[in-house]
Parts: C-alpha cells; sequence; structure tokens
C-alpha cells in the first residue's frame, strides 16, 4: 500500500489532518515524515501536545498541536525531527 494511502488511514482513525512531510536524512538516506495536526483539549487530554511518534508497522510521523501559533507548531516539528533523526540513525545504520 503507497505511503500516502496508509497516511490517509492513520489520518481519518485519529482524527488528524495532514500538514505536510518533512524530510529527515540519514546518512545517504532521506525518510519523508508526515506531520499531522491534531485538535488538542486542553481541559482533557493529559501531557504536552506535539512530538514523535511510532505506529505499529514501526513508521514515523510527527503530531503538533493544531490550535497553536506558528512559532509554536515550528519549534514542535523541529524537537520532533531531531528525535526522528536520532532513531533513524539507530535503526538505519546499525
Amino acid at each position: 500500500m503507497p505511503r500516502r494511502v496508509l497516511t490517509f488511514l492513520l489520518m481519518v482513525e485519529t482524527g488528524t489532518r495532514l500538514i505536510g512531510y518533512v524530510q529527515v536524512q540519514v546518512g545517504t538516506q532521506v525518510v519523508a515524515v508526515p506531520v499531522q495536526a491534531v485538535n488538542y483539549d486542553r481541559d482533557t487530554d493529559v501531557g504536552v501536545p506535539g512530538g514523535l511518534f511510532q505506529d505499529e508497522k514501526g513508521s514515523f510521523g510527527i503530531l503538533v498541536d493544531g490550535s497553536a501559533s506558528p512559532e509554536v507548531v515550528q519549534a514542535q516539528i523541529a524537537t520532533a525531527a531531531e528525535e526522528a533523526a536520532r532513531r533513524l540513525a539507530k535503526k538505519l545504520l546499525n
């Protein structure tokens, strides 16, 4: 199944909205990591919104707070992309 279809199915299942991809380079490989916005309810949700996640198949994705300012979203993406690079390096280079 193409990556685009898998991303769409994940979005429908989790109620997220695709806002783009971040390309993470590890060695000579480039991995496209989807960035999805989620509506975070500060009254009922626990924890800090945003960050890197890995699904049951091992694919990475980045969640950001859909109601945050552009500056906060950029910071969430940057932090999660750095974490993705570290984890992908361990996975792909070892």
